[in-house]
């Protein structure tokens, strides 16, 4: 496993006690943290596409109105990443290694949710990114683009090593984050009105939109990758745990200014004018046209290549993190030993669930998806992060973890109201998802 120590300021001192995997010269090496850290390729492969049109969208029907609900959900990822994260530096095991400890249902549901999701996953983020490019190249189909990406993916985390990742992630946020909150800044927001959306309102019918801006934006199965990222990155002891936390509040902090950027580009460039968009990520197209014709012929492009690296960077962050977690899967449930090179990021299982994102998924870009899909990945994703929000409560307040690092209560309270919250969402996503089964 690769490790990457390499420091940039600030540093940030932790425990003093020895760890063998950072000393250097004889010398204790202190931990350190740097801006672009796991936290932050986190928060970025959560933030695709839909993302950034739910948000938009948001901004153009309700204006600055649910301003507090996307902070909440900055709140709501920050706790489930930490959780994820001080899982691993506390226990030294994976995440998945806590959910078969569990029990059975554990088990079965993370495996059947990941091969499923994995294969719709795959053919949505591949096109988010193919319409991108087909905005910036409309040469090529859409459906092509995407197939290239797919395979631009495969290609730059085939051999998991994570240094080089990191730092084409580090410029794919760079770009997402100059473009969509250099655009917002060009709409010169209203100071006012943004005060008064923090303000908690859910406007008249809006309750389950509020919720799910609360909760959907930049909320995957990718969350849980974060243990894996650290161990890759080479915070894997208790050492750490001050750094992980800095990195994580940080980078949700930094996808939160990238998120209500765009609810500003939805409030002041749509919501003022009583102007309309798609809804679907073609919305994103239509607002760089719209950006053009407000501020000029450059800022389409401009828009566009923001709008490539959110969708791309969703690509290589789920084709490296969640494949480390299938391989972890497949695994342990196989017992392999910690140090078998099937386990890790480059091994077959690894490049396996590579393969399962890349090729099967191109089928539905030629094809509608068939509804029995649409049923269990509709079903399946809704109630991932309850899932999520309820094995960490169990977890992270078990006699495994030393009590020092275990949930405080007030972590509790927000995870038992995250896990509710989610609940709620889940089961209408489920309903809407079987009503068509039905005539509904």
């Amino acid at each position: 496993m690769e490790k990457d120590n390499e420091v940039t300021s600030p540093e940030l001192t932790e425990e003093p006690q020895a760890s063998p995997d950072v000393a250097v010269a004889g010398s204790l090496e202190k931990p350190r943290w740097k801006i672009i850290g796991p936290g932050l390729i986190v928060a970025a492969t959560g933030i695709g596409a839909g993302d950034l049109v739910a948000t938009m969208v948001a901004g153009s029907s309700y204006g600055y109105t649910l301003l507090w609900a996307v902070i909440l959900g900055v709140v709501v990822k920050i706790a489930l990443v930490e959780g994820a994260g001080r899982w691993t530096l506390a226990t030294g095991r994976t995440i998945f290694d806590g959910w078969k400890s569990l029990g059975l249902w554990a088990v079965v549901y993370f495996g059947v949710y990941v091969v499923v999701w994995g294969f719709s996953f795959g053919a949505a983020a591949m096109s988010g990114t193919g319409l991108a490019l087909n905005g910036l190249f409309p040469g090529l189909d859409v459906r092509y683009w995407a197939m290239l990406a797919g395979l631009a993916g495969l290609l730059l985390v085939w051999f998991g090593k994570y240094k080089p990742f990191e730092n084409v992630m580090a410029v794919l946020i760079g770009v997402m984050f100059v473009t969509v909150v250099g655009s917002a800044l060009l709409t010169t927001p209203n100071l006012g009105e943004i005060a008064a959306g923090l303000v908690p309102i859910i406007p008249d019918g809006a309750v389950l939109n509020t919720l799910g801006l609360a909760g959907g934006v930049g909320g995957t199965i990718t969350l849980a990758a974060y243990g894996y990222w650290l161990a890759e990155k080479g915070w894997d002891t208790p050492r750490w745990m001050r750094v992980m936390r800095i990195d994580n509040a940080w980078a949700y902090a930094m996808s939160g200014i990238f998120v209500v950027s765009m609810l500003i580009v939805g409030a002041e460039l749509l919501f003022s004018a009583g102007m309309v968009v798609g809804d679907g990520e073609e919305g994103l197209i239509d607002l760089a046209d719209v950006l053009a014709e407000r501020y000029g012929s450059f800022m389409a492009p401009l828009f566009l290549v923001g709008f490539f690296a959110a969708t791309f960077s969703s690509v290589l962050g789920v084709w490296h993190g969640v494949s480390l977690m299938f391989a972890d899967f497949v695994a342990t449930m196989r017992n392999l030993p910690s140090d078998d090179s099937r386990r890790g990021a480059g091994g077959s299982y690894y490049r396996m669930y590579i393969l399962w994102l890349t090729f099967p998924p191109m089928a539905l870009l030629f094809l509608d998806k068939p509804i029995l899909l649409v049923v269990v990945y509709g079903a399946l994703g809704s109630l991932f992060m309850p899932f999520l929000a309820i094995t960490l409560l169990l977890l992270m307040n078990s006699k495994v973890v030393p009590k020092q690092w275990r949930n405080r209560w007030w972590v509790n309270v927000i995870l038992s109201l995250v896990a509710a919250m989610f609940l709620v969402l889940g089961i209408n996503e489920l309903i809407k998802a079987v009503a068509p089964l039905f005539g509904g």
